[in-house]
């Protein structure tokens, strides 16, 4: 077996293998050692994922790079992982941030660095043993293992109330987990013996959890059962998108996470539900998605409204964005379910964006924060002037993030809308009442609202010539009392 066929299992297991030498060969005062294992083992991951990107052929067989051997025959679960066009995406996302996050806690984290970076290099390889499996219980194996060490990372060295936060995360996450095993149970006896407790008759197929053999049975599955499955998977996802009104664990979990915590969650840890997505329930439960498009683009549209909106009430930097990012993969969720080719290249590239925006927000975020040990908005006035570098990094990754044009953030939320347009007009005009609404707030917080209670001039902040500054003529008279 060449490198190619063994190229994903080295992407997986390398930062596995540097937390055990973290955890075995070092001792616990070998602070710059253990930094240095971590930093290399990280950056070495990332060039050795680079590869997939100048390897993967776009014309060739749907999955690449791939790796079978049986794992428990008897119950019919291999392990076989590979790779198409979206998962090299989100394999390079991973490896990049996860360099990235060990590189910046440097710093940021000053007491039990040795499990600190053993469990942030284990969370590594849970991801990308998501990202690379075909094969339902491997997959299910890997997503658990995610979970145990973002649970620490928040629980250990997080805020103030970081045990509810870290908590709050795990039960969601759990609940939204057994229910996807229950999905996945439901397509593997139905696929091979049948349910029996349900008098539902199975295909008689050779008991399987390979994802590739399963989409084959996709159109022979029945659409009640189609339906129960789909809302089996719709939960656990949708929680780790998060839309709303699963969305409920998020602001507390980065408000509460390390810098790095931050990063890999909202970089990361949020794409495993729209890959989920992608990968299982629209291609699995065809008829199933179709029926549930109203519902779903329904609380994508309330999730892009109410996260935008909820974002710009906050004072605290970290919740600001974190709300902001309900709202983004609202956007994400949109171009999914327009079920057309413009909605789901837009909702891809809107994953890999806001990954990449969305991080270096909460980078910025943790470098003032190291400083002044504050994320309140209002303590940072006049940044700019100690900070000019900082300060104009802050403005290109937060225009990138608002989805300015010539950025990164532009294209993939443009490509949903064409999606969403061509799919229903009245789904385009109701994701632009976000911009709409922000718009307002603006006009609202410089005194130039007509709606402003102030009747005098003199309380505008703009000249009489700013297209829409009311004029002293065109207020409305005061109400004689």
């Amino acid at each position: 077996m060449g490198f190619a066929t063994n190229l994903l299992n080295i992407i997986c297991y390398l930062p596995l293998l540097g937390a055990l030498v973290i955890i075995f060969a070092l001792k616990r005062e070998q602070s710059t050692a253990i930094k240095a294992v971590a930093t290399s083992v990280a950056g070495l991951d990332f060039l050795v994922s680079l590869p997939l990107w100048f390897r993967y052929d776009p014309a060739g067989a749907p999955f690449q790079f791939t790796f079978r051997a049986d794992w428990i025959p008897s119950v019919g679960a291999s392990y076989s992982v590979g790779v198409d066009g979206i998962t090299v995406l989100l394999i390079l996302l991973t490896t990049l941030l996860g360099f990235i996050s060990v590189y910046s806690s440097f710093s940021a984290i000053t007491h039990r660095e040795k499990e600190y970076y053993a469990f942030l290099l284990l969370l590594q390889t849970g991801m990308l043993g998501v990202f690379i499996s075909l094969d339902f219980i491997l997959f299910y194996v890997f997503w658990e293992v995610m979970l145990v060490p973002m649970y620490f990372l928040i629980g250990v060295w997080g805020g103030p109330r970081k045990l509810y936060a870290a908590i709050k995360f795990f039960l969601y996450t759990l609940f939204g987990s057994v229910l996807m095993l229950v999905g996945i149970l439901a397509l593997y006896f139905y696929n091979s013996t049948g349910l029996m407790a349900i008098g539902l008759k199975g295909l008689g197929n050779a008991p399987t959890f390979e994802v590739t053999e399963l989409m084959k049975i996709a159109p022979q599955i029945p659409g009640g059962l189609q339906m129960w499955i789909f809302v089996a998977f719709f939960i656990g996802f949708a929680i780790k998108v998060p839309m709303f009104p699963f969305h409920t664990w998020l602001p507390d979990a980065h408000v509460e996470a390390p810098t790095a915590g931050s990063v890999i969650l909202a970089g990361v840890l949020l794409k495993m539900g729209t890959y989920g997505f992608i990968r299982f329930s629209l291609p699995l439960l065809p008829d199933a998605s179709r029926k549930a498009v109203p519902w779903v683009v329904a609380l994508a549209i309330v999730g892009i409204v109410y996260g935008g909106l909820v974002a710009m009430a906050q004072k605290d930097m970290k919740k600001l964005v974190a709300y902001s990012s309900v709202s983004h993969l609202g956007f994400v969720m949109l171009g999914m379910f327009a079920l057309n080719p413009h909605g789901l290249s837009g909702a891809v590239l809107q994953m890999i964006n806001h990954g990449l925006s969305t991080g270096g927000l909460f980078l910025l975020v943790g470098i003032v924060y190291e400083r002044r040990h504050t994320r309140m908005i209002a303590e940072y006035g006049g940044l700019a002037k100690v900070m000019p570098v900082y300060a104009m990094m802050f403005m290109i990754i937060t225009m990138a993030s608002i989805g300015l044009p010539t950025l990164n953030g532009f294209i993939g939320e443009f490509t949903i809308l064409i999606g969403a347009f061509n799919r229903s007009a009245l789904w385009a005009r109701s994701t632009s009442t976000r911009g709409t609404r922000c718009r307002w707030r603006r006009r609202r917080s410089s005194g130039c609202s007509w709606r402003s209670r102030s009747r005098s001039p003199s309380r505008c902040r703009c000249s009489r010539s700013t297209p829409g500054c009311p004029t002293p003529t065109s207020r409305r008279r005061p109400r004689a009392r």
